[in-house]
């Protein structure tokens, strides 16, 4: 798919569980005609029990829905809670399961999440159905409306028909998919595009992210859960600082799933604010968010803007240009550097030995896995 603007939608921005899964979860219950979901996480638990439900009642209304899982990030979905989706009539299929073949086939994962609701609706952003994202994880989503939802679409329908795509082994027979239904075009509507990677032999989202740093006159505030950047990228951010725009980066505090990789990324702070970008660590919870302010340039989605992300994985955003939604965003930013900790520049360059001791072993691990093929 090429990556191409289009006029004529809508975008409504869901900052945290509590508005984006309501908004999910009654699209999926006002469905008429299909429901395609795209996971990277689900696991047994109360979330996943609420997503099922929902899609259950979909299928005894007449409505087809195909769920469509990674096959590392769902082995803890239940055997149990698999069979109840098949057995309800929904079409289950899993991309890239693990199996005895090549390293590098197994680290390709899919890491997007799609959400499409009668070829009309869309959502993206970072959640799965895990009961993290209920208790301690803070996540935003974006609901999308036009044109652009066909391309959302589009993405879902290549990688099911993908043949690293496999059905649920109790599944007898699997139906085709539902004929596509066209968007409607949205007279009030605004510029948006799907832009995707498929790990590093396609990095339209690095590329795009690239051009958008360099572009940036104003603002450039990046929200990520894993701030392991490319050379490159940490390269354009200090540039960016450099030439007077205001660069930010909003990233997990001590609160972290993976706090390994936090000590990895906190040994490029210090050059960071040395170029004179300003660092915030996000204090209330931990923060799994992925989205990119630049002047009036929105992106939400999947994608980390790590170099693991990229090099391995599936992802999406969603792209907007738009005044409204860029101002949102920006509120959205400013409130939660107000919840934050600033890393102070002194204070950093004269971290106690223990601190610097694990970013040199988290860098060192990190470097190596990098160099994983």
């Amino acid at each position: 798919m090429s990556p191409i603007w289009c006029e004529g939608n809508r975008f409504t921005l869901l900052p945290e569980a509590s508005r984006f899964l309501p908004a999910m979860l009654e699209a999926i219950h006002h469905a008429q005609h299909y429901v395609l979901v795209e996971l990277y996480l689900m696991e047994s638990g109360r979330l996943a029990d609420r997503v099922s439900e929902a899609l259950v009642q979909a299928v005894s209304r007449g409505v087809t829905v195909c769920l469509l899982l990674d096959g590392f990030g769902s082995m803890g979905l239940s055997s149990q809670d698999r069979r109840r989706l098949v057995n309800a009539g929904i079409q289950l299929r899993f991309f890239n399961p693990l199996g005895f073949h090549s390293l590098a086939r197994n680290l390709s994962r899919d890491h997007r999440k799609i959400v499409v609701v009668d070829g009309e609706l869309a959502f993206t952003g970072g959640f799965g159905a895990v009961d993290e994202f209920l208790d301690a994880w803070y996540e935003i989503a974006v609901r999308v409306e036009g044109r652009v939802v066909a391309d959302w679409e589009g993405l879902f329908r290549r990688l099911w028909r993908s043949r690293l795509t496999r059905p649920d082994k109790s599944q007898a027979h699997s139906q085709p998919l539902p004929v596509q239904r066209k968007p409607p075009y949205l007279a009030d509507g605004v510029r948006g595009r799907v832009m995707s990677a498929r790990g590093y032999r396609y990095q339209a989202i690095r590329h795009s992210l690239h051009q958008r740093v360099g572009q940036a006159t104003q603002q450039l505030w990046l929200c990520t859960p894993y701030f392991v950047p490319t050379f490159p990228l940490r390269r354009r951010l200090v540039r960016a600082a450099r030439r007077g725009v205001d660069v930010r980066l909003l990233l997990p505090g001590a609160q972290h799933d993976h706090p390994g990789v936090r000590y990895a990324g906190q040994r490029f702070y210090q050059a960071m604010l040395k170029a004179g970008v300003r660092i915030y660590e996000f204090q209330p919870t931990f923060i799994h968010a992925k989205f990119v302010l630049a002047d009036e340039w929105v992106s939400i989605g999947s994608c980390n803007f790590d170099h693991w992300n990229l090099h391995w994985n599936l992802e999406a955003n969603q792209e907007v240009e738009d005044p409204g939604l860029a101002q949102q965003v920006r509120e959205l930013f400013e409130g939660h550097f107000a919840a934050s900790e600033e890393v102070d520049a002194a204070a950093w360059a004269a971290r106690p030995w223990k601190q610097r001791a694990k970013e040199w072993v988290y860098g060192l691990l990190d470097a190596l896995v990098t160099r994983l093929k």
